[in-house]
C-alpha cells in the first residue's frame, strides 16, 4: 500500500511539473546563488549579535536584504534537512534519512534545480548534497558533489583538492568552483548556482576536529570566549538518560569538556565560518566585474542548528532552538530595500522562494511557500501560527523526537523510550530551562500541543497519497 501510495505521489507530482508555465519572457530573469553552510547556527554571524565573529560579508547581505531573526530547520540533521531544503517538504512527507536508501524519484524530481532546469536555467551545483541519489550530478547542467573525506583522520578530511596541483581547504575549493561557474555561464541564459559548503562542520574522526586555512591563524587570537549558557551540571542532568549517554554528549567530551578544548575549538568554529565569508566576497566582486550583480538574489541558510557546549552537549539532533535555529538571508539587489523579519520560516521555504524568484509558477504542492512577500514588503498575511520540527532517524545514540513550535510555546516528545514530554514559555522562558508540561496550570495548553502534533504529523504523513498531498492548516488553539 505504501508502495502504491508513493507511486501515486509521484504521478501527481509529475503532473505538476508538467503544468508549470513561466511568466512572460520579456523581462530579463534574474540569476540565483543559493548558499548553504554546514552546521553554523542561527548566531555564529555578526548580524546575529555576535560581537566576535567576523562575517562582513553576511552582514552586507543581511543589513541590504531581509534577514529572517527566527529561521528554522524542520529537521535538526543534515540528511533530512537537505532532503526538505531541495524538495520544499517535511521529513515525515520525503522519508528521507541516514539508513533509508536513495531519496526517491518522485521527490527528487520536484527538487528546485530540477525545476529551474526544465525551464530554462543553467544550473550549477558545488560541494555536500547530503542526499543520496543515482547519477546526482546529471541533475545540474555542471556540478562536483563531494565532502569532506572520511577516510582520513586527520587535516586531509578537508585537505584534498587539489586547484593547480596545490592541495587547498574544500572552502577554496567550492569558492573556486563557484567563480569559474560564473566565469562560463551562457550569455543567453538566468544561472542557479547552488553552493554547499562543508564547513563549518567539525571532521569528526579526527582529535582536532576542526581545519582552518593557514591565512586564518590570526583570527581570534588573543580574544577570551564567554562560557556557554547553561553550562553547569544541572541543565545536563534533566536530560533523559539516552540524551546524557548518547552522541550529543560523546561530541560534547571531543570539543567542550575543559576550558582549554571550548576557547580552541571555538575559535577553530568561527575561522571555518570566517572563510566561508571571504568566498562570499571573492563571488560578489566577481558578479559586480562581470556586470550581473544587480540581477543576482543571493540566498544564504545554514542547513541546521548547533550546541555549543549548552546543557553540556554539542551536535544538534535535539528539539531545542539550538539544534534547529538557523542563519537565512534573502538579497534581492533588485529591491533595494531591507527588512528584519520576526515571522517564523522554515528550510522547507527554499524551493518555493527560488522559484517564486525566477518567475516560475507552478501547482507543485510544495510544504513550505515563498518568502518573496517579506523581500518585497517585509510581511506576509499567511505567515505560520505553529511549526513541526521533528527528528525520525532512530539509532540508540540519537534518539527520535518530534514536536511544535509558535511563538510563544514550544512542545516536544521523544517517540520511542519513556521521557517526560517537555513543554516551555518562550517569551518569558527563551533558553528554555523550566519544563512545565508537568504543571497542572498548563493542562489546557499541554493537551493543545498534543492535539497539534498529532494533526500535523499525521497530515504530513498521509502527504505521501496523491489525494491529501495538501499543506494543514493551523488549527486555532485560542493562545
Amino acid at each position: 500500500m505504501k508502495q502504491m501510495s508513493v507511486l501515486l505521489f509521484g504521478c501527481s507530482l509529475l503532473a505538476g511539473c508538467n503544468s508549470v508555465n513561466e511568466k512572460s519572457k520579456s523581462v530579463e530573469k534574474p540569476n540565483i546563488i543559493f548558499i548553504l553552510t554546514d552546521d553554523q547556527r542561527w548566531d555564529a554571524l555578526g548580524y546575529a549579535g555576535n560581537n566576535i565573529i567576523k562575517t562582513p560579508e553576511m552582514d552586507q547581505l543581511a543589513s541590504e536584504g531581509v534577514y529572517f531573526e527566527n529561521a528554522f530547520v524542520t529537521t535538526p540533521i543534515c540528511a533530512a534537512s537537505r532532503a526538505s531544503i531541495l524538495t520544499g517538504l517535511h521529513e515525515r512527507t520525503h522519508d528521507y534519512t541516514f539508513q533509508r536508501g536513495n531519496l526517491k524519484k518522485a521527490y527528487m524530481d520536484i527538487a528546485y534545480p530540477v525545476v529551474l532546469k526544465q525551464h530554462g536555467y543553467y544550473t550549477g551545483f558545488y560541494g555536500k548534497l547530503g542526499v543520496e541519489y543515482p547519477d546526482a550530478e546529471n541533475l545540474f547542467d555542471r556540478a562536483e558533489i563531494y565532502d569532506r573525506d572520511y577516510r582520513y583522520n586527520d587535516y586531509r578530511g578537508y585537505f584534498y583538492k587539489t586547484i593547480d596541483k596545490n592541495t587547498v581547504h574544500l572552502t577554496r575549493y567550492t569558492g573556486y568552483q563557484a567563480q569559474e561557474f560564473i566565469r562560463n555561464t551562457p550569455a543567453n541564459k538566468p544561472f542557479c548556482l547552488s553552493l554547499s559548503f562543508s564547513a563549518p562542520h567539525a571532521h569528526d574522526p579526527a582529535p582536532e576536529q576542526y581545519f582552518w586555512q593557514r591565512k586564518s591563524d590570526i583570527l581570534y587570537a588573543g580574544i577570551t570566549i564567554s562560557p556557554p549558557p547553561l553550562a553547569e551540571g544541572q541543565y545536563f542532568e534533566t536530560q533523559p538518560k539516552v540524551v546524557r549517554e548518547g552522541f550529543n554528549r560523546t561530541r560534547w567530551y571531543w570539543r567542550y569538556d575543559t576550558w582549554e578544548k571550548y576557547q580552541h575549538n571555538m575559535k577553530r568554529y568561527y575561522r571555518m565560518i570566517s572563510e566561508i565569508d571571504d568566498e562570499i566576497g571573492a563571488i560578489r566582486n566577481l558578479l559586480k566585474k562581470k556586470g550581473i550583480a544587480d540581477n543576482t538574489v543571493i540566498i544564504l541558510m545554514g542547513d541546521n542548528g548547533y550546541f555549543e557546549g549548552e546543557r553540556q552537549l554539542a551536535g544538534k539532533w535535539l528539539m531545542y532552538d539550538n539544534s534547529i535555529r538557523v542563519p537565512l538571508i534573502v538579497f534581492d539587489p533588485r529591491e533595494n530595500q531591507h527588512f528584519d523579519v520576526n515571522d517564523m520560516v522554515l528550510n522547507i521555504d527554499i524551493p518555493s522562494t527560488i522559484l517564486d524568484i525566477a518567475e516560475i509558477e507552478s501547482s507543485i504542492a510544495y510544504q513550505g511557500f515563498s518568502l518573496v512577500p517579506y523581500v518585497k514588503n517585509g510581511q506576509y498575511e499567511g505567515k505560520r501560527k505553529t511549526i513541526l520540527i521533528e527528528h525520525l532517524w532512530e539509532i540508540p545514540q540519537i534518539h527520535s523526537s518530534e514536536g511544535i513550535r509558535s511563538e510563544k510555546w514550544k512542545y516536544f516528545r521523544y517517540r520511542f523510550i519513556n521521557a517526560p514530554e517537555e513543554l516551555y514559555d518562550l517569551q518569558n522562558d527563551p533558553m528554555e530551562i523550566h519544563n512545565l508540561a508537568d504543571d497542572p496550570e498548563y493542562n489546557m495548553v499541554l493537551h493543545a500541543f498534543r492535539k497539534e502534533l498529532e494533526y500535523k504529523t499525521n497530515k504530513y504523513y498521509n502527504a505521501k497519497l496523491a489525494s491529501d498531498f495538501v499543506p494543514p492548516e493551523d488549527i486555532n488553539m485560542g493562545f
